[in-house]
């Protein structure tokens, strides 16, 4: 079972870094939005009719979809490599929440994460002109500070699952950098 897990602040690029990597390997991989798949199995089993009613759930229903939706990927995996394109941590009014608790690494079991950061001006600059979402509005020490926890919750995830963990920087005009980087641990 190989699993890898793509991460990094909203506006950081991860998705894009990912995409662009993904066509130029020789390799498949699966590539599975942890959020997607949280939604199709909540809707499978009838818990909710459209994406906006998750936020909405009871907590312990929520850690129930989570539980299956990492099942489900685990699954998956047995039968060729997954990459998990997810949030390393979650920012909410109350404070971070791990994007990863230790109930879905141990179900997914991680060889490696690997996340993708930018400059917090790139950042906030990239969300601005992003018309496709509706993104908070933050300041350049909020974003500092969300890399710097997500890299310490990263570490976490290591220890707890023996993962290595990879930064990649995503700087404006260098895309091709990061994807090469990207590319070179994925094979």
């Amino acid at each position: 079972m190989d699993v890898i897990v793509i991460t990094g602040t909203p506006g950081a690029g991860k998705t894009t870094v990912l995409n662009k990597a993904i066509e130029m390997l020789e390799m498949r991989y699966d590539v599975i939005n942890y959020g997607n798949e949280m939604f199709r199995v909540a809707e499978e089993n009838k818990i909710v009719n459209d994406r906006d009613e998750m936020r909405k759930l009871p907590p312990e229903t929520q850690k129930r979809i989570q539980k299956l939706a990492a099942k489900t990927i685990a699954e998956k995996a047995e039968n060729a490599p997954i990459i998990v394109d997810t949030h390393c941590t979650i920012k909410t009014k109350k404070g971070y929440l791990p994007g990863l608790p230790k109930w879905i690494l141990e179900e997914l079991n991680p060889t490696a994460i690997l996340l993708v950061e930018a400059d917090p001006e790139e950042i906030i600059n990239r969300r601005s002109s992003d018309e496709t979402r509706m993104r908070d509005r933050e300041h350049v020490l909020d974003i500092e500070d969300h890399q710097q926890l997500n890299r310490a919750v990263a570490m976490s995830y290591a220890m707890m699952t023996g993962a290595t963990v990879k930064i990649i920087k995503n700087h404006d005009e260098k895309l091709e950098d990061a994807v090469r980087q990207m590319k070179d641990i994925l094979g």
